[in-house]
């Protein structure tokens, strides 16, 4: 009796083992690029979510490739971002650890449905 290995092989890796659903509806930013103090506050990330792949056809202008000066075929990922409303701004300061909280100031004004969240 041969052993599983040879009969039946896996299928697919394991990279996104174990399979289950996300405990948040929500995504969290985990990273964000270094901060530039020359530079006037601006957003440095903002919310998206997935909502599709579709692909597109290019011309590839890459010389010395094989496909140089040719239509390519490529996956592209749509990112839906619903819309945003500020809330609140919180202040950073540099310590020897890295960026600590200084502060947050909350809106005064915000709708009923971001209350009910």
């Amino acid at each position: 009796m041969s052993h599983c290995k040879f009969e039946h092989p896996r299928h697919g890796h394991l990279g996104f083992l174990p399979r289950k659903r996300s405990r948040q509806i929500r995504g969290r930013a985990r990273a964000f690029p270094k901060d530039d103090a020359t530079q006037k506050p601006h957003l440095t990330s903002f919310m998206v979510f997935k909502a599709g792949m579709t692909h597109i056809v290019r011309d590839v202008d890459r010389p010395g490739s094989k496909v140089n000066k040719k239509e390519v075929v490529e996956p592209v990922t749509i990112l839906e971002a619903p819309p945003m409303v500020v809330v609140g701004i919180v202040g950073y300061r540099q310590t020897p650890v890295g960026l600590k909280t200084m502060g947050t100031v909350w809106a005064h004004h915000t709708s009923v449905e971001f209350r009910r969240r």
